[in-house]
C-alpha cells in the first residue's frame, strides 16, 4: 500500500512541477512569422527576440489558461491529501485520504486534458491554418506529460486505497 502512495506522491509532485512549467513558459507554438522565428505561450508571445504579454481576451485562451490553473490547483490538493494518507490521524473514521487523493488527481487529468484538447483543436484548425511553418514546442508536450503523470498518481492512489479496502474487510476491528 505504502509503494502505491509513494509511487502516486512522486507522479503527482513530478505532474504539477510540469503543469507550473508547461503554463509559465513560451514555448506552446512555433511559427515563422515574416521571414524570422516566433514562439508564443499562454501568457505571452515572442517575435524577433522580444517577448509582449497577450492581451487579447479570446475565449480559447481564457479556457485554457482556467483549466490548466484549475489542473494545477487540484494536483497540489491531491498532493496535501496525499500526504496525509501516509499519517494515519482521522477525525472522520469513514474519510479515505488515499482515495481522496486519488479522486483529485484525476480531476486533475480531467482538466489539463480539457486545456490541452482546447488549445489543440483550436491551433489545429485556426491558427496552424493562418501560420503555414508552425509546430507544437516543448511546452506544450509538457503539458501532455504532466496530463500522464496525474493519471498515474491517481491510478496509484486508487491502488492504494484498494489494498487498504481488502486489508480492512479481511481484518475487521
Amino acid at each position: 500500500m505504502y509503494s502505491f502512495m509513494g509511487g502516486g506522491l512522486f507522479c503527482a509532485i513530478v505532474g504539477n512541477i510540469l503543469l507550473v512549467v508547461s503554463m509559465a513558459t513560451d514555448y506552446w507554438m512555433q511559427y515563422r512569422l515574416s521571414g524570422s522565428f516566433a514562439h508564443q505561450g499562454l501568457w505571452r508571445y515572442c517575435m524577433s527576440g522580444k517577448c509582449y504579454t497577450q492581451t487579447d481576451s479570446i475565449a480559447y485562451w481564457n479556457a485554457t489558461r482556467a483549466f490548466m490553473i484549475l489542473s494545477a490547483m487540484s494536483c497540489f490538493a491531491g498532493i496535501i491529501a496525499g500526504i496525509f494518507s501516509f499519517a494515519h490521524f482521522s477525525a472522520f473514521e469513514r474519510f479515505n485520504r488515499s482515495f481522496a487523493a486519488g479522486i483529485m488527481f484525476f480531476i486533475s487529468t480531467l482538466f489539463v486534458l480539457l486545456a490541452m484538447a482546447i488549445y489543440t483543436g483550436v491551433t489545429v484548425n485556426f491558427l496552424g491554418k493562418r501560420f503555414g511553418d508552425w509546430r507544437f514546442s516543448w511546452s506544450y508536450i509538457l503539458g501532455w506529460v504532466a496530463l500522464l503523470m496525474t493519471f498515474f498518481a491517481g491510478i496509484f492512489y486508487m491502488c492504494a486505497y484498494r489494498m487498504h479496502e481488502c486489508r480492512r474487510v479481511a481484518n475487521p476491528r
